[in-house]
């Protein structure tokens, strides 16, 4: 299966007009409908809507990958849309997008089109292939600058693949380790991985990075490689297995960053910049997105019982010192009466025995 199969002319749009994020959301939406990929068009947007809440899909320079995997997607399909002028979309490094890519993706459990999925992604990260993207003037010279790309990038992996089964570090190069993950497992995942991984060869190190798709996970990390690393980045919204790492140098962040910030976390882990993790039985998977996971409600909800336990200590102890009050006023002596029964004057009485108030 190739990118091209999944994406119809009827699904691109080179001249797409809109004003926000809203709108673009919804046209490409609607683009994807024209191919007949959607049940229920409704359901897929409520599904792409949710997944962007959990974080935004414009990926920077340009470029936004919204998703979205239900029941209501009938068979794989891809919906594109340039948009010239460009639109707020909210994206990581808050600039426009004028590329946005649409993926639908059906909640079965063939998942072989995810990796068709998965390689555009990786293309996306390529600036000349954007840019010839971009220029399109029809959709056959969009589609065949996908399908001449693709193959290139085919003939690359496939040279890569083969060379990092045997590859090994050289002597005294320094190695960085990484895991990516996102909700879906389709596009972030991948993307995070890319940049992670040529970042890396571009400052001289050797780099091994896990992806934890929808597939599962790819090139896992052997126990010797997680030992002589110099650190590892893991760059996930969902769980990833964290135990193994016990003792080692960790950066744990968004797998937005992963994408955006790679660079960043790298030269990190060789200034010797990153904390060493600990692990234990409880933790032997660990989720990034469980910290901003969950709707508005969820959110409010979670916020609320933190004032509550941060409250808590003072709620109890006012509840002591009124204690405490009553306590005493209870015990305060009535002056007038203890004279007329004790015969002492005031001042003899105060100087033998305080009161209490005073």
């Amino acid at each position: 299966m190739k990118i091209t199969d999944l994406l119809a002319k009827e699904s691109i749009d080179l001249n797409g007009r809109v004003q926000n994020k809203k709108e673009a959301l919804d046209a490409v939406i609607a683009l994807m409908a024209e191919s007949g990929n959607i049940s229920d068009v409704e359901e897929y947007r409520k599904t792409v809507y949710a997944r962007e809440e959990e974080g935004t899909t414009g990926v920077g320079d340009g470029i936004a990958i919204p998703h979205g995997k239900c029941q209501a997607v009938r068979k794989p399909g891809l919906a594109a849309m340039v948009v010239k002028e460009g639109v707020d979309y909210e994206a990581l490094d808050d600039e426009p997008v004028d590329l946005i890519f649409l993926i639908a993706a059906p909640n079965t459990k063939d998942n072989v089109h995810l990796d068709v999925l998965s390689k555009l992604s990786v293309l996306l990260m390529d600036e000349d292939f954007v840019k010839e993207l971009k220029r399109a003037k029809t959709k056959e010279e969009f589609l065949e600058i996908i399908e001449k790309t693709e193959k290139i990038k085919d003939e690359e992996e496939e040279r890569r693949i083969a060379e990092q089964e045997t590859a090994k570090p050289a002597p005294k190069q320094r190695m960085i380790l990484a895991v990516t993950a996102c909700p879906t497992g389709i596009a972030h995942t991948y993307m995070a991985a890319e940049s992670i991984e040529k970042k890396a060869k571009e400052m001289g190190l050797f780099v091994k990075v896990e992806t934890r798709g929808s597939s599962g996970a790819k090139n896992v990390l052997t126990d010797q490689e997680i030992a002589e690393a110099d650190g590892i980045i893991v760059a996930a919204d969902t769980n990833v297995p964290m135990d193994r790492f016990d003792g080692k140098k960790v950066i744990e962040c968004p797998v937005a960053d992963g994408i955006s910030k790679a660079e960043t976390m790298i030269s990190r882990i060789l200034e010797g910049d990153a904390p060493v993790f600990h692990g234990n039985a409880k933790t032997a998977e660990h989720s990034r997105g469980d910290k901003n996971k969950g709707g508005a409600g969820h959110q409010i909800y979670k916020h609320l019982m933190n004032g509550v336990s941060h409250m808590l200590p003072f709620v109890v102890g006012g509840g002591i010192l009124i204690a405490i009050s009553f306590l005493i006023d209870g015990m305060s002596v009535d002056e007038t009466a203890c004279r007329q029964k004790c015969g002492l004057s005031s001042a003899r009485l105060r100087r033998s025995q305080p009161c209490l108030k005073e």
